[in-house]
């Protein structure tokens, strides 16, 4: 991948210790990488390890992907008005959620082929990233007073 991760969890006083992450520059052909050090909190630290164990990948991966997955969509802050709410009022592409209501169904009554249920899991993901997306751009809309508080 092009980038060497080294862990360790310092001894940190309080309720929420960190993991220290220290990416080290490798150069493999023409992919260059910077070094960071950033403290995870425990929780996130401990979300990442479990992921990596369980797609057989290395905890830097994963943590990599999450952070080109996070910046792979615009800053809900820095978007005009318009765009924002756009995305408040973003509604689930039809055709996914039929697929997704036909799969959950059948997942109910335990008859899912092989297939079907890595494919249940995406749609699940993807249709709670777009709910979380929505809540958050609901969450600056308000701040900017372009949709009423929800009370």
């Amino acid at each position: 991948m092009g980038t060497h991760c080294s862990k360790t969890t310092p001894n940190v006083p309080g309720p929420n210790p960190a993991a220290i992450i220290s990416m080290v520059p490798l150069f493999t052909g023409i992919v260059m990488t910077e070094k960071i050090t950033i403290e995870l909190p425990e929780d996130v630290a401990q979300q990442v390890r479990t992921v990596a164990a369980q797609t057989h990948r290395s905890f830097d991966e994963v943590l990599v992907e999450w952070i080109r997955r996070a910046g792979a969509e615009p800053v809900l802050e820095l978007l005009p008005d318009d765009e924002l709410l756009t995305i408040c009022d973003r509604q689930p592409d039809l055709a996914q959620q039929e697929e997704l209501s036909e799969l959950l169904e059948r997942n109910r009554e335990s008859d899912l082929l092989d297939g079907d249920k890595g494919r249940l899991d995406e749609l699940m993901r993807s249709y709670r990233t777009g709910l979380v997306r929505k809540a958050q751009a609901l969450k600056v809309a308000v701040t900017r007073g372009l949709r009423p508080r929800l009370s």
